[in-house]
Parts: C-alpha cells; sequence; structure tokens
C-alpha cells in the first residue's frame, strides 16, 4: 500500500508487476468497471507487435466495482499494472499517476469508457516513430451529441487562433507522447488537456492522427457545458504560460499602460473643465479616472515583480547548468 491525502493522494494502491517496456498505456477509470475487460482485450489485440509494453489502469477513488476488476486483471496477466486512489481526484491526478509509474519511452493516454477504438494504438506509435514527440487524435466523426459536438467545435477553433497550433481536435482524450515531454510539462487541473500547446512551445514536435469515435455503451458522459467553460479558463492560463511566462511585463505593463492612459486623459478632461468654471466634485468621471490610474499602476507594479521573479528564476537555471570548475594540481 502507498499513503493518501491533499490535493493529489500521496498513497495509492499498486498491483501488477514492473518490467522493462517500449510502450505504456494509460487508462484513468472513473466507475468504469463494466468496459474494463473488453478494454484491455483490445488493447492487447492492437499491440501485438509494437513491442513490450504495458497497460497501466489509474482507479480514480470509483465507487463501483472498478478496482476490484483491475486487480483481478492484473493478477491474471503482467502487462497490466493497478493504480488505486484513495478518493476522487479528477482526471489529471489520475494520468499524473500513472504517467509518474510508466516506464515506456513513449506513454500513451486514453479513455476507459471504450470510445476510444484500441485499434489505432499502431498508427499513434508509428507517428512517433517517425520523428514526432506528440500526437493527438482526431476525431473525425464524433458520436457525442449535437450540443457537445458545437461546443468542441467553437472550443478547438479558439484555441487554434490563441495557441497557432494548427490541430482539429486538441481536446481528444487519445494521445501519445515521448517521456520526455511529459517530463516538462505541467498536468495540475485541467491543463493536461493542453500537453500538446505547452510541447509545441517548448519547441516538441506536434502531430496528429486521425481516430474511430464510438457510442458510449458504458457509464455516463461527463462532457458537457462546465467542462467547456473550465476549458477557456484554462486556456488563458496556457496562452499566458507559453507566450508571456518569460516576458510578463508585456502583458502586465500593457494592461497597465492602457488604463493609465485612459485615466489620465479622463483626469485632463475633468480639470480642463474645472479650470473652465464647471463643478467636477460630483462627476462620477473623478472617481473612474483616479480609479484607472491606481489600478493601472497596480498593474505595471505586478510586472515588474513577475519581471524580477522570472529573472531570477532564470539565474539559477542558468547557474545549475554551468558546469563545476575542477582544479588539478
Amino acid at each position: 500500500m502507498i499513503a493518501a491525502g491533499g490535493g493529489e493522494p500521496r498513497r495509492a494502491a499498486i498491483v501488477g508487476p514492473a518490467e522493462p517496456v517500449q510502450v505504456s498505456v494509460v487508462v484513468p477509470a472513473l466507475n468504469e468497471a463494466d468496459s474494463l475487460v473488453e478494454l484491455v482485450e483490445r488493447i492487447h489485440a492492437a499491440m501485438q507487435g509494437q513491442g513490450r509494453y504495458e497497460v497501466i489502469v489509474v482507479d480514480d477513488g470509483s465507487a463501483d466495482g472498478t478496482w476490484k476488476v483491475i486487480s483481478e486483471l492484473a493478477g491474471a496477466d503482467g502487462r497490466v499494472r493497478g493504480v488505486r486512489l484513495r478518493r476522487p481526484c479528477g482526471k489529471a491526478v489520475a494520468l499524473a499517476a500513472g504517467f509518474r509509474r510508466a516506464g515506456g519511452e513513449i506513454a500513451v493516454m486514453m479513455d476507459a469508457d471504450l470510445q476510444d477504438d484500441p485499434a489505432d494504438l499502431p498508427e499513434f506509435l508509428a507517428k512517433i516513430r517517425s520523428g514526432f514527440d506528440v500526437v493527438v487524435g482526431w476525431k473525425v466523426k464524433r458520436r457525442h451529441p449535437l450540443g457537445s459536438r458545437v461546443l468542441s467545435r467553437i472550443f478547438n477553433m479558439t484555441v487554434r487562433s490563441a495557441t497557432g497550433l494548427k490541430l482539429h481536435d486538441i481536446n481528444c482524450g487519445f494521445k501519445a507522447f515521448r517521456k520526455e515531454v511529459l517530463a516538462r510539462l505541467p498536468l495540475h487541473g485541467d491543463l493536461f488537456r493542453f500537453i500538446p500547446a505547452f510541447a509545441a512551445a517548448d519547441g516538441f514536435r506536434v502531430g496528429e492522427v486521425p481516430v474511430r469515435h464510438h457510442e458510449r455503451r458504458y457509464g455516463r458522459s461527463r462532457y458537457g457545458l462546465e467542462r467547456i467553460l473550465r476549458g477557456f479558463f484554462d486556456l488563458l492560463s496556457v496562452v499566458f504560460l507559453t507566450r508571456f511566462a518569460k516576458r510578463p511585463m508585456h502583458v502586465f505593463g500593457l494592461i497597465g499602460l492602457a488604463l493609465t492612459t485612459v485615466g489620465v486623459v479622463t483626469e485632463g478632461y475633468l480639470t480642463t473643465l474645472w479650470i473652465q468654471g464647471h463643478k467636477i466634485g460630483e462627476r462620477p468621471l473623478l472617481l473612474l479616472g483616479a480609479l484607472e490610474i491606481i489600478l493601472g499602476i497596480q498593474f505595471f507594479s505586478t510586472g515588474l515583480v513577475a519581471e524580477l521573479l522570472t529573472f531570477q528564476n532564470e539565474r539559477r537555471r542558468e547557474a545549475a547548468e554551468l558546469p563545476v570548475r575542477e582544479e588539478t594540481q
């Protein structure tokens, strides 16, 4: 047994032996007991001839018999490993727990509901082995309800415009990565959906492959408006982290300059009216202009502090990478 608690459980139960492998297929599962046996069988069929592999199924605190099924699968086949989180922590934490234990040079993430088709796994691996670092699935014909398809299309168009990454379906849960990509990118919150954007910004090669998408046969869909809204908020974080993480003044300074300029113009206008003999003490513009100037200065100050922190972080990173000077006599 491994031990629990906090935002990410420090403890989970793990079953199944760890052996040297080339590919790790990580499957987060929340109340997916009905689909796991068929899923694992289909993964085994698809991975024939693809080298040594492992299937890591992470039980995200399921309330049904998911862990019992995982334990039975791991006990019957050494290629299957199980990780159990003691409470539901979300897909990001489940994926992080699986990736930490993945031994393959290539890691694949896929959902447990059988909507992703394991038969597409060789396409992902071929794309990675051809030189790509991240490969994203593209559901050419989605099987979601019309409302979800419309929201997803709008979301993907927005992501393409904001990040410049020309992928059809960045939100697809079927992805493959080289191990070094995962070691450098964030998985907290829902940012795992944007790993391709972070990877592209970091200089990794990102591609996509068409995948088949099937109707959900077990359980219920967790795809909805709330998830789309969370995705848009996360997109703002992604844009900031990929474009301005090393130059925060470019965003904070620009906002601060705009607010201060508008505030100064507003107060200048009121000052002109005051010189002409008009009363300005009861005008809402007086307070609005002052507030704009104060907010502008605060944004500018925040940018300076962020620049200082970025500079210090870069200095520490460069110092850590400098070779140690050796002297001999």
